[in-house]
């Protein structure tokens, strides 16, 4: 189903361009306002949360007064997780809630991420009804003059978020003792993040939390797992945390200073729930979910499929299947005893409470072999460029010297102008081969 507006993850580009700026968000707002509204489940309520880009100055208020104009009341919360806004769209029995970020993504990119009453993302069918509403003349989608929207700030996010946190652990739970680095990546979770941490009672050395608009990912976050690296060797530090711009990815570090990805994560908190009974079904990892995780889950019984790139597929895959742990290497993971949607805080907070007697994180985590895998991106101007013949016969050769002893995976970014070449097998040369086989073509 192809979509003109939607990506993997919700809406994104670079700012001021054909979709992200403020006549398109007006259009957003007024659209997915008035679908919403037509659904007459719950009071006429979105909320609204960001994360710090320069942007979202420009582009908020734009989305409110499009809904406001669609007859929704809008509250803003201003900077917060994404998980936060999908839980407070839940508890608040909201309509709507739309995060704008970019997620990872540079300063001068900006979207939305929508999420409904039930705090999970929109399914393809939802975004092609928005779509076509987003198409339609505005003057048909606006609501006569006392039917308007009214719109209020609200100043609790931060707190109220972290108070929901909290209310998944025991009261006794704690973090004294123990000092813990987290990179907030000057994004979404900047106060979140030291704030829940500190109030647990840890020693927090903080960083990535000066954002001035412009230093969204720059140089740190999860995309740059070095900072945190340094900063746990330099502090002595028992672990370290780091989020990406809107705090729904997490990329951790052990005492040792070992980078921590998504699919370790998974293996060592699906080992823990599986022997703790709170596993239900297996765990879903994405198509980029490393093999070696593939081949210790299944050693350990434990079911696992694979989704599409992208949390939304994975809680759908979830769903589907009843399984209650999933996500992808690139540190999204859900929850789903918790949460709807990716959570970086909540997956700190349940790695640390497996944590809380002693046990050190590198012997937590380090429980498996990966398959030796290189990753790739390619800048393209046009994308499709994938189609091309002489692009799909080198993804067939590839494949076909690799058949038996890894795998070569070629996709296209749902949210970059980019080409993804992903392979895997323990054959270095062989790997490095097929990748190049691939990279050549297409550059």
């Amino acid at each position: 189903m192809t979509k003109k507006y939607f990506g993997t993850d919700g809406i994104r580009g670079a700012i001021n361009s054909e979709n992200i700026n403020g006549d398109m968000f007006f259009k957003f707002g007024l659209a997915s306002g008035t679908y919403f509204k037509s659904q007459k489940k719950r009071s006429q309520i979105a909320i609204i949360a960001k994360d710090t880009r320069l942007s979202g100055y420009t582009l908020e208020p734009a989305l409110v007064s499009g809904l406001a104009s669609s007859g929704m009341h809008v509250f803003t919360l201003g900077p917060l997780p994404t998980n936060g806004l999908a839980m407070l769209t839940r508890i608040m029995k909201a309509n709507m809630g739309i995060m704008i970020t970019a997620s990872h993504n540079p300063h001068n990119d900006n979207g939305l991420k929508l999420f409904g009453p039930d705090g999970m993302k929109l399914s393809d069918k939802i975004e092609k009804k928005i779509e076509r509403l987003i198409d339609k003349k505005i003057i048909k989608n606006l609501s006569k003059p006392e039917k308007l929207g009214r719109v209020k700030r609200l100043e609790t996010g931060t707190q109220d978020y972290i108070k929901i946190l909290k209310r998944n652990f025991t009261k006794e739970f704690n973090l004294r003792g123990l000092r813990i680095v987290i990179d907030c990546a000057n994004g979404a979770g900047y106060k979140a993040g030291p704030e829940l941490l500190k109030s647990l009672g840890a020693k927090v050395i903080a960083i990535g939390v000066n954002p001035n608009g412009l230093n969204i990912n720059k140089n740190c976050g999860s995309t740059f797992p070095s900072k945190i690296r340094s900063a746990v060797k330099k502090h002595n530090a028992h672990i370290g945390i780091s989020l990406d711009g809107d705090a729904d990815r997490i990329i951790m570090c052990d005492e040792k200073s070992n980078i921590i990805d998504g699919d370790q994560i998974i293996a060592a908190l699906a080992t823990r729930w599986k022997s703790k009974k709170m596993l239900k079904g297996g765990v879903v990892g994405t198509l980029m979910s490393n093999y070696g995780l593939e081949i210790y889950l299944k050693k350990k019984g434990i079911k696992f499929i694979r989704a599409k790139v992208g949390d939304r597929y994975v809680k759908e895959k979830m769903q589907k299947k009843k399984f209650n742990l999933g996500g992808e290497q690139s540190g999204h993971i859900i929850l789903g005893k918790f949460a709807t949607t990716g959570d970086g805080l909540l997956v700190a907070l349940e790695s640390l409470f497996a944590l809380r007697k002693g046990k050190k994180a590198s012997e937590f985590f380090d429980i498996f072999k990966k398959t030796p895998q290189i990753l790739k991106n390619i800048e393209v101007r046009n994308m499709n460029i994938i189609n091309k013949s002489k692009i799909k016969n080198s993804i067939k050769l590839a494949t076909k010297l690799i058949k038996g002893q890894g795998r070569i995976l070629v996709r296209k970014s749902g949210t970059e102008s980019k080409i993804r070449i992903m392979g895997e097998s323990e054959n270095r040369n062989l790997l490095l081969k097929c990748v190049n086989i691939v990279l050549k073509k297409i550059k």
